[in-house]
């Protein structure tokens, strides 16, 4: 069997499981419903086995464009601050690390066909910067977690740098969202009022970074 037929059958096999994947989360009622209450109840469901589900299904969250805060955020209610943290770091490597892969593997003429955004100008800055601007970009909870894993993917960029600047430029977002889902039973507490100046702040500084960061402005 030639290189070019393994390649189209590992092409084909990665799409079927993508499609058996979202097609799941599609089906899952908490996912429908698109909030965390529903995803505590969904993943308290599994009991003891709750960490692992919903670390898988952070994981695989870039297959489903599914977004990633309500995740996070019931991430807070269902395992609190530390744990929260923890699952949700987790799983947001892992996640970052099947889009890298993917990107790789698949190549622009089949992932292009699942992302609608114009990764060009993105992928290019991340190749001339690399940890840099993944760093500053994760650093955005606006821009879309997805997007630039993909684009660093197709960009060349060493993974090992690729990682260390998802898990550095993460901590602030998932700091943020987790806390939320953990002071949500404790409405008008102090540390409530706290959790949300922080989001607060949190968006501010994102939407200001945004502007000047963009899939459009992106500069070689």
């Amino acid at each position: 069997m030639s290189n070019k037929m393994i390649s189209i059958l590992k092409s084909v096999l990665l799409l079927i499981v993508i499609s058996i994947i979202i097609f799941a989360f599609c089906n899952i009622e908490a996912f429908r419903q698109c909030t965390p209450e529903n995803i505590e109840t969904f993943i308290d469901s599994y009991g003891i086995f709750s960490p692992i589900v919903y670390i898988i299904l952070f994981t695989f969250v870039p297959l489903t464009f599914f977004p990633d805060s309500i995740l996070a955020i019931g991430s807070g209610m269902c395992f609190g601050m530390l744990g929260g943290f923890i699952y949700t770091m987790i799983g947001a490597i892992l996640g970052g690390t099947l889009s890298f892969f993917l990107a790789k593997i698949l190549g622009h003429k089949i992932l292009k066909k699942l992302v609608k955004n114009n990764l060009e100008n993105l992928e290019h800055a991340i190749k001339n910067r690399g940890f840099l601007l993944v760093f500053v970009l994760r650093l955005i909870p606006l821009f879309p977690f997805d997007i630039i894993s993909y684009a660093a993917g197709f960009s060349g960029v060493k993974f090992k740098e690729f990682a260390l600047a998802t898990f550095l430029g993460t901590i602030p977002g998932i700091f943020v969202f987790v806390n939320i889902g953990d002071k949500s039973s404790e409405f008008g507490s102090s540390s409530f009022y706290v959790s949300i100046a922080l989001l607060i702040g949190l968006i501010v500084l994102s939407y200001s970074l945004k502007k000047k960061i963009s899939l459009q402005n992106v500069q070689n």
